[in-house]
């Protein structure tokens, strides 16, 4: 090994961060092992929850399941890098998320009373674009996807409020304050 070569045996030392904030703890309570599962799994959680808010779409519960796995991946994250982590990751504050969510799920409830259709009533409609051919859109989609932002702005923020207390009391613990 040469002097340029990163020294892999230190772990407390790293050379690259693996997430935005989980470098900022000691090397005593860091999980390489979590840390590692945090990288690769958080992003293909994500991808899954969005399969699962367009999968079922026309299905009950598509934006909220989806919501949920996202949730967890987002609680993955908090784990293994902090509050920090997660409010780095997420550029909007989790009371945005929550209103958006609240917002559009409200509006596709009542839209289609405007056009003579009843309370939450879904259509279907299908077209054909180029290069990815016919494609259907149910629009309770946009139902979906506002309990979808609605689930994973509350996440957010039950990990911001009650994450940061926990913080707080593991950091005064570490000081003998407790």
């Amino acid at each position: 090994m040469t002097s340029r070569d990163p020294d892999w045996s230190r772990w407390d030392a790293p050379t690259e961060r693996w997430l935005l904030s989980g470098f900022r703890r000691e090397g005593a309570k860091r999980s390489m092992l979590l840390e590692l599962a945090a990288r690769i799994v958080f992003p293909t959680v994500l991808v899954l929850s969005v399969y699962l808010l367009f999968a079922g779409h026309d299905r009950a519960g598509g934006g909220f399941s989806g919501g949920l796995v996202a949730g967890q991946a987002f609680v993955l994250r908090y784990l293994v890098g902090g509050r920090m982590d997660d409010s780095a990751i997420v550029s909007m504050r989790p009371p945005v998320l929550i209103g958006a969510g609240l917002t559009l799920a409200t509006v596709a409830a009542f839209l289609p009373l405007l056009f003579g259709g009843g309370l939450l009533e879904s259509s279907i409609y299908k077209f054909t674009a180029p290069g990815l051919g016919q494609i259907k859109f149910v629009s309770s989609l946009v139902l979906d996807t506002g309990v979808y932002l609605l689930i994973v702005g509350v996440v957010l923020d039950l990990l911001r409020t009650l994450g940061s207390g926990i913080e707080a009391d593991a950091d005064a613990a570490a000081r003998g304050q407790r």
